[in-house]
Formats: structure tokens, C-alpha cells, sequence
């Protein structure tokens, strides 16, 4: 198994007012190909900094980030911005679409704007349709984006994220605006994508949802303090003991 993403002492600071901010110090540790990492603390922690800082979408005070053995902290702009185009895909709380585009048509735009994709408009618009209907919203294909529901609308952002086969999905807090049958609709899709090999580093407040990962990275003011080991889990009736196990974790930790 190999390494997709490694942090060595990562550091991040913000100059507020003059004063420095320290919000991450020192962070370290790997993602493996196949996890499904969540990364859980406090608000103000530093877990949404630092999923920004390790995918490139922010930049680093200090330290080393290693993409599949490039460090991204030596790129440029526009390789930074090709990179997550084409090896990373991205699901946010805020589902950003584009108005003036159909359900189907947001999804294929990554795929429309990379240069490694050589597909014709058709054939990408096969594949989009493909993924659509392997998370059970091709009937929302040629909607509007206010014609769907807000989970519809967030699967249509993991088929957005997936377009372009990428290395590794980012996904910040994906089911935060989303009510709890919703919720859980949008990280089974996540969990059966990471079961066929993605891999998948996300921010979540929410233990049900940090239950269905294979590891939870629990940090405080910018530090990793524990890590938890949940393993895949393999069968629904497992969840309850997943997590009864991971709350116990958490609030061996203050929680």
C-alpha cells in the first residue's frame, strides 16, 4: 500500500492584528492509498486549516506536505491548481455549483477543463451519467441546481469530485448542512467509494459520521493528540459498537 499524502511538521500561522497565530505546530502523520482518514476536535482546532494546507489550497508557513512524492509546498500556482484538478477531488459544506449549469453539466466541467482529459464532450458526458447513476440521481441529471434536494445535491458534488479519477477526495465537514437521513445517504456513497479504493481525508464535528472511517485523527489547537484506528468497517450491524467505541475515544480526550 502506498503513501498518497504525508505531513511533516506542518505549520501554519496567521498574522492577526499584529499578533501571530499559530494554528497548526508541527503537525505530522501519512495517509495511506484506500483510508478513509476523518480528522475531528474542537471548533478553532485547526481541522479545517489543515485539510486546506495538505491539499494546496492553502499555502504553509513551514514544514513539508508530499503529494505521491511531490512536495506541494515547491509548486507554483498554476501546477498547484492542475494538481487538484486533475489528481484531487473536492466535496465542501457549501455546495458550490453554478446556476447557469445543469446537475449533469456541473459535475463533467472539471473534466471539461483538464488538459489530461483527451475524451470527447460526448464521451465525457457518458461517464458523468455513469457516476450520476451509480449514486442514484440520474433522474436529476438535466435539473437546475434549485430543483434538487440538498442531498441530491451533494451526491451530485461526490460525482463532481470523482470526474476525473482523482488520487484522493478533500471533503470538509460534506454533511453539515445536510439533515440526518441525508446525512447518512451521502456518507454511505462516500464509504462504498472508499470500499472500491479511493481514498478519502475529510473534516467532520459528527462521530456517526467519523464511525464509517478507517481512522480518526483527533486534533487540538493545532496539535494531533491521538489517533484512532477504526478499520473497515464490514457489515451496518457493526456501526453501533464502532461508535459506542469511538465516543469512548473521544471523550477520554475531552470531547
Amino acid at each position: 500500500m502506498s503513501t498518497v499524502l504525508k505531513a511533516k511538521d506542518l505549520c501554519k500561522t496567521y498574522i492577526v492584528n499584529k499578533r501571530q497565530n499559530n494554528v497548526l505546530k508541527n503537525v505530522s502523520f501519512s495517509i495511506e492509498e484506500g483510508e478513509m482518514t476523518a480528522i475531528m476536535g474542537p471548533s478553532g482546532s485547526g481541522k479545517s486549516t489543515l485539510l486546506y494546507a495538505v491539499s494546496g489550497m492553502d499555502g504553509i508557513t513551514a514544514g513539508e506536505v508530499s503529494f505521491c512524492g511531490r512536495n506541494i509546498a515547491r509548486l507554483g500556482e498554476k501546477e498547484l491548481a492542475d494538481l487538484r484538478l486533475d489528481e484531487m477531488g473536492f466535496i465542501f459544506q457549501q455546495m458550490y455549483m453554478l446556476k447557469n449549469l445543469t446537475v449533469l453539466d456541473n459535475i463533467v466541467l472539471p473534466a471539461c477543463q483538464s488538459k489530461k482529459n483527451k475524451e470527447t464532450r460526448r464521451e465525457t458526458l457518458k461517464r458523468g451519467e455513469e457516476l450520476m447513476r451509480r449514486l442514484g440521481i440520474i433522474d436529476i441529471a438535466d435539473n437546475d441546481i434549485t430543483e434538487v434536494s440538498g442531498g441530491q445535491l451533494q451526491r451530485a458534488c461526490i460525482c463532481r469530485s470523482m470526474i476525473n479519477n482523482p488520487k484522493i477526495i478533500f471533503a470538509d465537514e460534506p454533511t453539515g448542512a445536510l439533515n440526518r437521513t441525508s446525512s447518512d445517504e451521502v456518507m454511505n456513497e462516500l464509504a462504498r467509494l472508499n470500499a472500491d479504493g479511493t481514498t478519502v481525508m475529510l473534516v467532520t464535528h459528527d462521530s456517526k459520521v467519523a464511525a464509517k472511517c478507517t481512522r480518526v485523527l483527533y486534533i487540538v489547537d493545532g496539535n494531533i493528540e491521538g489517533e484512532y484506528n477504526l478499520g473497515r468497517c464490514e457489515a451496518p450491524s457493526q456501526m453501533r459498537e464502532r461508535e459506542r467505541s469511538l465516543n469512548n475515544w473521544l471523550l477520554e480526550l475531552g470531547w
